[in-house]
């Protein structure tokens, strides 16, 4: 048995896996980390422990804590999986990005923009022949709103919706943040090439965004774990 580990900047998201299916799953928030060891007291069948890391030291420290087989903590490679990695430094690409192209690659195994949207939003470009062709890093929706609300004296913290055009402060500041995220995604959607090119949908804020996007959609859930798996089975293979 496996257990695949996305620890990301806001939570920490985690699958069982018997090597092709997914046994069971869940979602830790990041403060809780120190709880993983006991969470998986006692699974004595993990032979294996693949992780996806960007959340830093202690959590990677907490990750270790988990008595259970080897652990493998990713780093992006030159190529891997059927991928290339167009970085000018590969292993300086977040682990989190490369395990989703690799993911959305073996989804789609053609051209797609591949869209990780959580604290903050990776907006990554896969060519027809599996190159990471490069990509952008912005804040998330919420990171964008709270940043607004932290740095401004008057603006209020309440949540709001969203609007095409807000007539309250509220709706104003969580309408930016989709419109935001929304037209990094649009442009870059367009620059390598648009029209039926999907755009690979995931990460917690992937159901606000979904209905304000004017692109061919694929939604993904877990994007990351999918890709720590692909990335554990071709590890496997004689």
């Amino acid at each position: 048995m496996k257990l695949l580990i996305d620890a990301g900047n806001t939570r920490i998201k985690w699958a069982l896996t018997d090597g092709s299916s997914w046994l069971r799953n869940g979602v830790l928030p990041v403060k809780q980390a120190s709880e993983l060891t006991q969470q998986f007291a006692g699974l004595e069948d993990i032979r294996q422990v693949w992780v996806s890391n960007v959340a830093g030291g202690n959590v990677a420290q907490c990750i270790r804590g988990i008595r259970a087989g080897q652990h493998h903590f990713i780093v992006a490679q030159q190529a891997q999986c059927g991928v290339r990695n167009g970085y000018a430094t590969p292993s300086q690409l977040g682990s989190d990005r490369w395990a989703a192209l690799i993911a959305a690659w073996h989804l789609v195994r053609g051209a797609c923009l591949v869209v990780n949207s959580g604290t903050a939003t990776t907006v990554d470009a896969l060519s027809a022949t599996g190159e990471f062709a490069g990509g952008l890093i912005l804040p998330g929706v919420e990171l964008m709103r709270r940043s607004l609300c932290d740095a401004t004296a008057q603006l209020s913290p309440a949540q709001g919706t969203y609007a095409a055009f807000p007539l309250n402060t509220a709706d104003a500041l969580f309408s930016g943040a989709i419109q935001a995220c929304c037209g990094a995604i649009e442009r870059q959607h367009a620059l390598l090439g648009g029209n039926v090119i999907p755009v690979v949908l995931s990460g917690g804020a992937a159901a606000a965004l979904q209905n304000h996007l004017n692109a061919p959609l694929r939604i993904v859930d877990n994007l990351v774990l999918q890709g720590l798996l692909l990335i554990a089975q071709e590890a496997d293979t004689p």
